[in-house]
């Protein structure tokens, strides 16, 4: 048993292959009320974990992709101008910490400077949220939780988390599974047969290990389910890899010959 409880009423669980003790950690920051920050690579399944747990949790989900237009106002809300009359219209943040829903921020640094400081009051003791253009203090309804994610590998000094937001938040670190974890969760989201699989993941290992010399980002768990899915309806396999993991990763015409020739080698 990992602590989580059981999967909610009315739905099951997203998919989700545990790689450590990542479920009981999600677990107990949700228990004791406390934020969680979760940094990895894209597509090494946060976004997927932070679904799963909801769903065990039995919590609603309410999910927030940053970037760089995002500001205060997005997260909180605004006045409206409706049917001749000025309104006040929540936003997703806001709706989460008035129903005790988990609010989980993808790619957090993405987002403008203020919504950091619109956070920090609900990561430590208060745990509320101050709506200044209406005067309220919201307090966190009971089941709320903070997640956010970022991707440091990708992060350059002009887009970096400031340590006054890192240390409000306890930490996960993510990484791609390991190839016999990955393969399994590849066969079972496509439904291709695990040795077809496992050509797949050892090819995306390879792809890894050019990340920052060729290519900006590694090919992702995803990119490889959706690979295995083309393949298992039906399409050859060189094409599928080509459309899934190699166009996906670069536009420069020598780097993806060159990404070519490496599928050419580890597939025959």
């Amino acid at each position: 048993m990992d602590g989580t409880p059981d999967i909610a009423p009315g739905g099951a669980a997203p998919y989700y292959l545990p790689q450590g003790r990542e479920c009981e950690i999600f677990a107990a920051a949700y228990e004791h009320r406390l934020p969680l920050l979760l940094k990895g690579p894209t597509g090494a399944g946060k976004t997927r974990f932070v679904a799963h747990m909801a769903a065990r949790l039995g919590r609603p989900l309410v999910t927030v992709a940053c970037h760089d237009d995002l500001s205060a106002a997005d997260l909180i809300g605004r006045y409206l101008l409706r049917g001749g009359e000025t309104v006040w219209t929540d936003g997703p943040l806001t709706r989460a910490v008035r129903e005790g829903a988990i609010c989980y921020l993808d790619e957090l640094v993405e987002a403008r400077k203020d919504v950091t400081v619109v956070i920090h009051p609900l990561t430590d003791d208060r745990r509320t949220l101050p709506l200044d253009r209406t005067g309220e203090e919201i307090p966190a309804a009971p089941g709320f939780m903070l997640v956010a994610s970022y991707n440091p590998g990708y992060q350059n000094i002009l887009k970096s988390l400031k340590p006054s937001t890192r240390q409000r938040f306890i930490a996960l670190e993510f990484d791609f599974p390991a190839p016999g974890r990955e393969t399994e969760i590849v066969a079972t989201e496509s439904g291709l047969a695990g040795e077809r699989v496992a050509t797949l993941v050892r090819l995306a290992g390879k792809l890894r290990g050019l990340r920052g010399q060729d290519i900006e980002e590694g090919v992702s768990t995803r990119l490889v389910v959706y690979a295995a899915t083309l393949i298992a309806g039906g399409m050859p396999m060189e094409q599928a890899i080509r459309i899934a993991m190699i166009e996906p990763l670069t536009d420069d015409a020598d780097v993806r010959q060159g990404l070519l020739d490496l599928v050419t080698a580890v597939i025959g």
